[in-house]
């Protein structure tokens, strides 16, 4: 497992070598002005030599190769830069924001992840009935569906319409205190739809698994001993039904980020969607680098897990060799 992830690591550095360089090189050729995004309306009156000058002191003026680089060696020492949109060091820009995007992110996907196994083994058991049609037609549809119509369709029902549900931020309005109960209550809906958008993926692997698992001969033979139905579901095709569902977990990483960043924007939850939006039209070099090497640190590590996980429940797969 140590040599696993020793591996891994070693090929993550130039994957995120070519991600960051990537990123100042779209970021230069970038429309937005990165100057005026600073300088904000009082750029309309400003003269060209003032923006110049600005634009020096910004180290907008360099090739983007430059930047690159000024910015890796100082990363490296854990000068991650400062942020020039949101005037304070990037490290705590990400500082504050990073925990409360952990925590929708887990949550959903954890309430995905078994509300989606839940649905897929129901569908699974039996093939073809009304269960199986309601649960798979129910994922096709929630599959299709864009998270931010999702989004906006939970705040009108249960924030407008009903209103038992706060419909965004962190803490209530007027609020001087950040309470854990206020969290938790301005957490339901925004991780709610996150964990409804990735729900089908789930539901759908997992009926799959199971459905090819409960045709094969050893299940077939631990009913024909006369084991009852819970005991050869959960003990037999459940674990045999899940280990695709393992691999779902890396690839739906940089799903569930994606859908994060729409998700907060819609909840206005504080986490780093408003900074990576900010970021990219103000062209912020050092926030964009810094928070597109944390999320593609993420999909390495999620699909790095999935692997650790796979190699741990089936014990055809040898992890040395992985």
């Amino acid at each position: 497992m140590a040599r696993l992830a020793g591996r891994r690591a070693v090929t993550a550095v130039p994957v995120l070598l070519v991600v960051t360089f990537g990123v100042f090189a779209i970021a230069a050729a970038s429309p937005f002005d990165p100057v005026k995004a600073y300088a904000g309306s009082a750029a309309l009156g400003a003269d060209q030599e003032t923006l110049e000058r600005l634009r020096a002191n910004l180290g907008a003026g360099e090739p983007f190769a430059e930047r690159w680089w000024h910015w890796l060696t100082s990363a490296l020492t854990g000068d991650l830069g400062q942020s020039s949109v949101m005037r304070q060091p990037v490290a705590e820009v990400i500082g504050e924001r990073l925990v409360w995007s952990t925590l929708l992110c887990a949550i959903a996907f954890a309430a995905a992840v078994l509300v989606g196994t839940l649905l897929g083994v129901l569908a699974a058991r039996r093939p073809g009935s009304w269960t199986d049609r309601a649960v798979t037609s129910l994922a096709y549809v929630l599959e299709a569906a864009p998270v931010f119509w999702i989004a906006l369709l939970a705040v009108w029902l249960f924030a407008l319409q009903w209103g038992v549900l706060p419909a965004g931020g962190l803490t209530d309005t007027g609020s001087e205190h950040v309470t854990a109960g206020q969290v938790a209550s301005h957490l339901v809906l925004p991780a709610g739809v996150l964990a409804l958008s990735q729900v089908p993926w789930f539901a759908l692997y997992v009926r799959q698994g199971v459905a090819d698992a409960l045709a094969e001969d050893p299940v077939r033979g631990a009913r024909a001993r006369g084991l009852d139905e819970r005991t050869v579901l959960l003990g037999h095709a459940l674990r045999s039904g899940l280990l695709p569902v393992l691999t779902l977990i890396g690839s739906r990483v940089p799903e569930l980020i994606t859908g994060a960043l729409l998700v907060e924007s819609v909840f206005s939850w504080p986490g780093i969607a408003a900074a990576t939006v900010e970021a990219a039209t103000a062209v912020d070099f050092p926030l964009l680098a810094a928070l597109t090497t944390l999320a593609t640190a993420a999909v390495l590590a999620g699909n790095l897990l999935a692997d650790l996980l796979y190699g741990l429940i089936d014990p055809r797969v040898n992890l040395s060799e992985m």
